[in-house]
């Protein structure tokens, strides 16, 4: 691992991470971008560098499978007693899926229904609807018109 001394810092806009300490210029290869540089790098250590991943840039698909989708809103009779919390803890919102059959905190897409909109498995479902995956809804009536629709998903590395 090469050492910082003698390199240029420079400070670079991370969307969502905010200002993170980055090598500058002086570590870039003759005919490379040094923008492409500073949004792979951060210093969180005096000499410990680590890949960043843009969340704005291409995300690889792990897996694709053929799933059931559900939808549903917090309404007490299709959740638990905290209905709008998810099993994550986190409170609900636009791009919250339930799903079984994947670790929470996974990324999909659903192409066929929202094209590149990104969900997140933020909850769970009753146990028998393992392999299936609900998307939350505001209201009972948005989850009701939805139905329930038979699909490919995309998994997205997390």
């Amino acid at each position: 691992m090469k050492h910082l001394h003698n390199t240029v810092l420079t400070a670079v806009m991370v969307p969502m991470l905010g200002i993170v300490p980055t090598l500058g210029a002086s570590t870039q290869k003759p005919d490379e971008d040094p923008s492409s540089i500073e949004e792979r790098l951060v210093l969180t250590q005096a000499n410990t560098l680590l890949p960043v991943s843009s969340p704005l840039g291409p995300q690889r698909i792990v897996n694709t499978m053929r799933v059931v989708v559900t939808a549903y809103s917090s309404t007490p009779e299709q959740t638990d007693g905290t209905p709008f919390t998810t099993a994550s803890g986190k409170k609900v919102r636009d791009g919250i899926v339930a799903a079984n059959m994947l670790p929470l905190g996974t990324k999909i897409k659903i192409p066929a229904l929202f094209g590149d909109k990104i969900f997140v498995v933020e909850d769970r479902m009753h146990p028998k609807n393992y392999g299936k995956v609900d998307i939350w809804f505001p209201s009972r009536q948005e989850a009701k018109i939805f139905g329930v629709k038979q699909t490919s998903i995309v998994v997205l590395e997390s």
